[in-house]
């Protein structure tokens, strides 16, 4: 079996360990973590691409230094915001044990909500804790609420809290038996009798035309017949479906749904169906730009969007943060000084830009216009 990821996860200088044509001994030397001045997280890619080598020896030594390593260098790569989540995934099985190992998994938002369902279900009480406070994981991901149910060192008061806050945003699932407890709880009503169950597929018969990629044409979409129950639904817009749906289908929607799907849910009262749009897998650089530059975005997205450093490494998007007074100013003042010099000189004419941004643009040029012509006069 191939390693699912490419070559390029890795720096260019390391593809030698790793690369299934490369010799044995610069393999087996990855392997053994020998190589030296790597980065933690990028050893962890490493170990994990040498995990699949076609050499028995490579594999084993692989597998042993995973499991072996050291606190403060999987400290340093299960923490990492790029760190693959197969990556992170393969690591949490190698160090099982190891509780603060599996924190740092449960903590890292880069996890697969797979991963964290498969831990929900062994983690120790502490954890347990951990991942009934996710709420956006437990709305969007509906195997984790049912594997933390299965958890028999979760405390009664931890599921019955998850089970209640589910039940309260619309997730009710007929196979968990403490989510039926909770519903009859917060509803006084028995779940089965009244249909209340949610599930992704049951959303994506629904809503499917906005969990596609771009919405089929009405024209191929066959006409709903009168006697229909869902004839109704099918003459409301996008907008109206999703102001019917509960908490839970939002969630769901944001992390599934296209971009128009987003849009509208990127603008939800609820800061929870805010950030499963903004943390899709699927939303794309334009749209980080757009939250970038939003004056209306919800403050939590906007967070998420200048706290993180892939979306910085896009120039506009960084650009875009400096301009919009919502970023906080020390922040805003950290990025102005990366820019380019014809942009800082755009800034300090922007009256549009907050105060503090334009005078400070300002200074810097002032700064290396006088130290311009200290260097000219030193020459003469």
């Amino acid at each position: 079996m191939s390693c699912p990821l490419p070559l390029e996860a890795l720096p260019k200088p390391l593809h030698k360990h790793v690369d299934p044509k490369a010799p044995a001994p610069l393999r087996m030397m990855g392997a053994k973590g020998l190589v030296p001045a790597v980065s933690a997280p990028d050893l962890a890619v490493m170990l994990y691409f040498l995990s699949f080598d076609e050499d028995g020896g490579v594999r084993e030594a692989a597998e042993r230094t995973a499991a072996g390593l050291p606190d403060r260098i999987f400290g340093v790569a299960l923490r990492a915001e790029g760190l693959p989540a197969p990556v992170l995934d393969w690591m949490s099985l190698r160090l099982g044990a190891n509780e603060t190992a599996l924190e740092l998994v449960l903590l890292n938002p880069a996890t697969s909500d797979e991963t964290v369902a498969r831990l929900a279900a062994t983690v120790s009480q502490k954890l347990t804790e951990l991942v009934r406070q996710n709420e956006l994981r437990l709305l969007r991901h509906d195997e984790i609420i049912r594997q933390l149910c299965r958890n028999p060192n979760a405390l009664v008061s931890t599921l019955d809290g998850a089970c209640d806050f589910c039940v309260r945003n619309g997730l009710t699932l007929l196979d968990v038996p403490q989510l039926i407890a909770a519903h009859r709880r917060v509803h006084g009503a028995d779940p089965a009798a009244a249909g209340a169950e949610d599930t992704a597929a049951g959303l994506l018969g629904e809503f499917g035309h906005v969990l596609a990629a771009e919405e089929p044409p009405a024209a191929s979409r066959a006409p709903a017949r009168p006697e229909d129950p869902a004839a109704a639904l099918e003459k409301l817009n996008v907008t109206q479906r999703i102001l019917r749906m509960s908490v839970s289908q939002k969630i769901k929607l944001a992390t599934l749904g296209n971009k128009e799907a987003r849009t509208i849910l990127l603008r939800d009262s609820n800061k929870l169906v805010c950030m499963a749009a903004a943390t899709s897998p699927r939303i794309t650089d334009l749209e980080i730009l757009g939250l970038a530059n939003s004056r209306t975005v919800n403050a939590d997205v906007l967070r998420y969007v200048y706290n993180n450093r892939e979306f910085l490494r896009t120039y506009p998007i960084k650009l875009a943060l400096v301009k919009n007074p919502k970023v906080p100013l020390p922040t805003a003042l950290k990025m102005l000084f990366t820019l380019q010099e014809k942009d800082i000189k755009e800034l300090s004419r922007d009256r549009n830009v907050p105060q503090t941004i334009q005078s400070q643009a300002k200074a810097f040029l002032m700064k290396k216009e006088q130290a311009a012509r200290s260097s000219m006069d030193g020459k003469h």
